[in-house]
């Protein structure tokens, strides 16, 4: 098994041992180093994190694991130690920040910010303290993450999925899990599932691939598409040229100008004489008296 994914699976099965084991003695590791809302008391920095390697429970790490080590380990062989690291790690965090945003967003549509004090169970306790219980906890994020890259590395690859009684590529399986996903955050809000923070581990794969394979090229559309919607917005007006009026007035500049030099001579000949005049004044005088 490849070094990043074996211990990473380590690190898991030691952590929920701990937390199973510290539990007795009082000390609540998920509460500690789970990923709280960013408004609670129990928000730590180093959570966005650490949550990564709580589980909630045996069969939550149980299947975490196991497609870890179905999916995890080919990507790691594919992508190389260091870079299957950095995107499981992107993945992770970058679940946890959208599943903060969906909670804050929940927090705003609720109502929460105007309350200081709230009733749970009860017991009237301080909204900070409250807040509390928005915990996240799991590696689902960046397994997500994980499963994305299966799908956009071998799209072909056909795949067995309980209960589905016949295979399926691994594209659609992607693109299903990621709908199913979307769906379970519109219409299971209290199932206690982090929906969000599993398309947010998607999210933030999926960019960071595109990074990878095409290098500053995400950047530059991010940066005209940000141009574009910050440019103000004009009105083109398109217009086709009507050629015999726009002739007809440069004729008109072209005689108007010509009589003013005519003028000018004659004014000369008036004040200083025909002898005044160069020999080029002289020659338009004569072709204005023929016309």
């Amino acid at each position: 098994m490849p070094p990043i994914t074996k211990n990473l699976l380590i690190i898991n099965i030691l952590m929920f041992l701990a937390s199973i084991v510290l539990l007795r003695y009082g000390i609540d590791l998920n509460a500690l180093l789970g990923l709280h809302f960013f408004k609670a008391s129990g928000f730590r920095l180093h959570q966005i994190l650490t949550y990564l390697f709580m589980h909630g429970s045996f069969e939550h790490l149980f299947f975490n694991m196991f497609a870890l080590w179905m999916f995890g380990r080919i990507i790691e062989q594919v992508m190389g130690q260091k870079r299957f690291l950095t995107y499981y790690l992107v993945c992770g965090i970058g679940a946890g920040l959208v599943q903060e945003l969906a909670q804050y967003v929940h927090y705003l549509l609720e109502g929460y910010g105007g309350y200081e004090q709230i009733i749970v169970n009860g017991q009237l306790m301080a909204m900070s303290d409250a807040l509390n219980m928005w915990n996240t906890v799991g590696a689902s994020g960046a397994i997500y993450g994980i499963l994305l890259a299966f799908g956009m590395t071998f799209p072909e690859e056909r795949m067995f999925i309980i209960p589905i009684p016949f295979p399926i590529k691994a594209k659609y399986f992607v693109v299903g899990y990621a709908v199913i996903e979307l769906l379970s955050a519109m219409l299971r809000s209290n199932d206690q599932v982090a929906h969000m923070a599993h398309l947010g581990g998607m999210l933030f794969g999926l960019l960071l691939l595109l990074h990878w394979r095409h290098p500053g090229g995400l950047q530059k559309k991010i940066l005209s598409w940000w141009d574009k919607l910050r440019a103000p917005k004009t009105k083109t007006f398109h217009y086709q040229r009507n050629t015999k009026f726009a002739d007809e007035m440069e004729e008109n500049a072209r005689r108007n100008a010509y009589q003013q030099e005519v003028d000018r001579i004659l004014e000369k000949v008036k004040a200083h004489g025909y002898g005044s005049l160069t020999e080029e004044e002289k020659r338009k005088l004569f072709d204005a008296s023929g016309r």
